[in-house]
């Protein structure tokens, strides 16, 4: 298993920024033993909407964005601290919602039907 803890959600104002950060522990049975062989994501889910990929990150570095968010957001990796990040700027309202990091031991480029392990999510509020 792996337990993903997400933080720095919050409320901001339309044009803000915000950094959001994905703490990874690998446990025993975890697929695999190290964080540096996950692909990485981070989606969102919108009250009443699907859940969907923002952005993902595979264990080269290789990022890869949605068209909503190309140019705004970066996400980013360290491998030593087992971390992932995703730095947003020119927030916009439809930009709000819940954010999920997630792992994958395949690539599954932004589908969350690839990924299989899940944060419990952390609340981005642009307003």
């Amino acid at each position: 298993h792996v337990q993903l803890v997400e933080s720095g959600g919050g409320s901001v104002q339309n044009g803000g920024s915000l950094r959001l950060s994905c703490v990874a522990s690998i446990g025993s049975e975890a697929v695999y033993k190290s964080y540096s062989a996950y692909n990485m994501g981070w989606f969102r889910q919108a009250p009443g909407k699907e859940r969907e990929g923002v952005a993902g990150i595979d264990p080269d570095g290789y990022p890869l964005y949605a068209d909503s968010v190309k140019g705004r957001f970066t996400i980013s990796r360290d491998n030593t601290k087992n971390t992932l990040h995703l730095q947003m700027t020119s927030l916009k309202p439809d930009d709000t919602a819940m954010y999920y990091c997630a792992a994958g031991p395949l690539f599954a480029g932004l589908g969350p039907a690839g990924y299989k392990y899940w944060g419990q999510g952390t609340q981005v509020t642009v307003s």
